[in-house]
């Protein structure tokens, strides 16, 4: 039987709960669908073992990358919301569960031990780029990418039309942006991204 923490609805109406606390910081009111999850799983590297989530929210892309085959151990969750941390963090105990900031993720990658096996394959986000002032946007993807072993992706899904990383973060930093997949099913329609550094 699914656990009542594990389901749909409970999902939603934990997603929901906080959107209408701050609307402004939530990218979306519903959390994402499994069709971006899946999508998302098929832009790792071939052979990711050690993964960083951004923005975990109820744990949608948490449980497909323990699907995918990424092992509790091997997978950092990164959530900034108290409430969605801590129901992350009673959904995947054996996963490294942090509340933060993600542009302190090199620092929160020691503290909770995940940073001891390496550098991440990967790094899922599910942050609200788009959103996001350059500055910021800068901040994070620098921290992510001192997270992120040479060939290795940053994988972002966005609402909007365009690239989700402002171009002069983008060029500063030295980064090719590829498109990916549309999920047409997902509530809203979402476009996902690559990130890689460039020559890698």
């Amino acid at each position: 039987m699914t656990d009542s923490i594990d389901s749909p609805v409970a999902h939603a109406w934990t997603f929901f709960r906080q959107w209408l606390k701050n609307p402004i910081k939530m990218a979306s009111i519903t959390p994402s669908g499994q069709q971006l999850a899946g999508m998302m799983m098929e832009e790792l590297p071939v052979g990711a073992r050690r993964v960083i989530e951004l923005g975990g929210g109820t744990g949608v892309f948490t449980a497909a990358l323990l699907q995918h085959g990424v092992a509790p151990g091997d997978l950092m969750v990164v959530e900034l919301n108290p409430d969605l941390h801590a129901h992350l963090q009673r959904r995947f105990p054996q996963a490294h569960v942090v509340c933060g900031d993600a542009r302190t993720l090199g620092q929160m990658a020691a503290d909770c031990g995940f940073a001891g096996g390496g550098p991440a394959d990967a790094i899922i986000s599910g942050l609200g780029m788009l959103s996001m002032p350059k500055a910021l946007q800068r901040d994070i993807m620098a921290a992510a990418l001192a997270c992120l072993r040479p060939g290795g992706r940053f994988v972002q899904f966005t609402y909007g039309p365009a690239v989700p990383i402002a171009r002069e973060v983008v060029d500063e930093l030295k980064l090719d942006a590829r498109k990916g997949q549309t999920a047409w099913r997902n509530f809203p329609p979402a476009t996902v991204y690559v990130f890689t550094r460039r020559g890698e």
